[in-house]
């Protein structure tokens, strides 16, 4: 079934926003690297202007983001990604409670729930991926041991969006 003509509106919007923030990050990292401060500078300015001209805000609250979702899980290398920064500008830490997904809003609160053992545990979303076809989240260390699923790398789990957190509600 199609989304309606608002829905699929809204999320058109929503992939302009979010490859207008990947290649502001992708920039600004390139910048950093070869041209010092003051490119970086204007580099921040030029991106800043471009989302504030978007009108950059949390993606759109579509009824069927929020639905229950199966799939398989992944997570995070403990070494390779400790340390980077995740797609919410947050630096990666491997014992929190981060996931990445591909379409729920930055800040929204889920419980995963791994469906081989029964095992749940409440996620913020911060990052985006997995970038693996097949997969539905990447989870960090802690969470991908607590559920039980770190020695086999993956695990077929359920995904119930709670709500977003206070930061990702707050006003533009």
């Amino acid at each position: 079934m199609a989304p309606e003509a608002p829905q699929r509106e809204a999320l058109r919007s929503f992939y302009a926003q979010r490859e207008a923030l990947h290649s502001f990050h992708a920039q600004r990292e390139a910048l950093r690297s070869s041209h010092g401060r003051r490119a970086l500078l204007a580099s921040c300015c030029l991106g800043l202007a471009l989302l504030a001209g978007l009108g950059l805000s949390a993606p759109p609250a579509i009824g069927h983001d929020f639905a229950p979702q199966r799939g398989i899980a992944s997570y995070y290398h403990p070494e390779r990604f400790t340390g980077r920064p995740m797609a919410n500008g947050e630096r990666f830490d491997p014992n929190s409670n981060s996931a990445a997904h591909r379409t729920l809003p930055f800040g929204t609160v889920a419980v995963v729930t791994n469906l081989r053992n029964g095992e749940s545990r409440t996620v913020v979303i911060e990052d985006r991926g997995p970038h693996v076809p097949g997969r539905i989240i990447d989870l960090s260390p802690r969470i991908a041991e607590e559920l039980g699923m770190r020695e086999a790398g993956l695990a077929r789990v359920e995904i119930r969006p709670l709500a977003l957190t206070e930061v990702a509600q707050a006003p533009d």
